[in-house]
């Protein structure tokens, strides 16, 4: 970075720089795309130093919208590969970060839907990203993180702003009346935590929900293979499909049969007529591994 605007205040997007911007180029926050563009450059600030970015580090962000974040991101020393799937905020950005001082070897724009993303740029001198930073679309957080998570084993850590509700989720364990899915498939690949609250007011237009961060931290080590998630994943999709059923009820159509299913189940020590949402992550893989046993 060159220049005044390339440290302190200056850098960072204020209220005024958000509205300036979006109406110079015509630009109104999407609903349908769940759009809410971050204001607060102290908000910013906080995400970034929880994020723990350092100088020289590859960060992933996905929905940049008017760069408020990136340039925190940017700020803080990272290197940035932002997935932008509108195309006038894709075409703003980078001349919204050049004006900014920031030198085009930093950033790299991936003009696409996060979901359909397959490949990663990587960055000079950063290699591929390592950590994901984002304020994530309401409408699709929890299947971009997920997505992301499976895609890409280069990214260890994660640190999303989503509706305090996902981060509920997210976070849940086991009895938890917001335990479900996507607990347990979170739990597949690390540590999910509650990270913070946010404001409402700190975004553009202001949401009729909630914020909150959430921070997950892959384990040092898979707890499988793609085939092993791929099954376990199945299990859980059917278990909490039908949730108040039992497990032998629930995981019939998958099994075959209710009573192959209770035998899946026995034979990984599990009570057939527990329901889903009393399960762990490891019990789930006991259910996988006995279905491979049996079959």
């Amino acid at each position: 970075m060159t220049g005044p605007e390339a440290s302190g205040a200056g850098m960072l997007l204020t209220a005024r720089d958000i509205r300036e911007l979006a109406e110079a180029a015509g630009i109104r926050p999407s609903k349908q795309r769940g759009q809410n563009f971050v204001m607060d450059p102290n908000t910013v600030r906080t995400i970034v130093g929880r994020a723990g970015v350092e100088p020289g580090q590859a960060v992933l962000e996905v929905g940049p919208g008017l760069g408020s974040l990136t340039l925190g991101l940017l700020e803080a020393g990272g290197e940035v590969v932002a997935v932008e799937l509108d195309r006038g905020l894709a075409e703003l950005l980078p001349l919204t970060l050049r004006a900014r001082g920031v030198q085009e070897d930093r950033f790299r724009l991936v003009h696409a839907d996060a979901l359909q993303v397959t490949e990663l740029p990587a960055l000079p001198g950063a290699g591929a990203p390592a950590s994901l930073v984002a304020n994530l679309p309401y409408n699709v957080a929890t299947p971009i993180l997920l997505t992301i998570l499976e895609r890409f084993d280069s990214i260890r850590s994660a640190l999303v702003m989503v509706q305090s509700e996902v981060v509920d989720r997210l976070t849940a364990g086991p009895g938890s009346r917001t335990y479900g899915g996507p607990s347990v498939k979170a739990a597949w690949y690390g540590r999910a935590v509650h990270a913070g609250r946010i404001s409402r007011q700190i975004f553009w237009p202001v949401p009729n929900v909630d914020s909150a961060l959430v921070e997950l931290v892959r384990h040092e080590e898979p707890l499988g293979t793609a085939a092993e998630r791929e099954t376990v994943f199945a299990v859980v999709d059917a278990a909490f499909a039908q949730r108040r059923k039992t497990l032998r009820a629930a995981l019939a159509g998958w099994a075959g049969s209710a009573a192959r299913s209770e035998q899946i189940l026995r034979g990984a020590g599990i009570d057939p007529g527990a329901r889903g949402e009393t399960l762990g992550i490891e019990e789930f893989r006991a259910i996988a591994r006995a279905e491979r046993e049996i079959a």
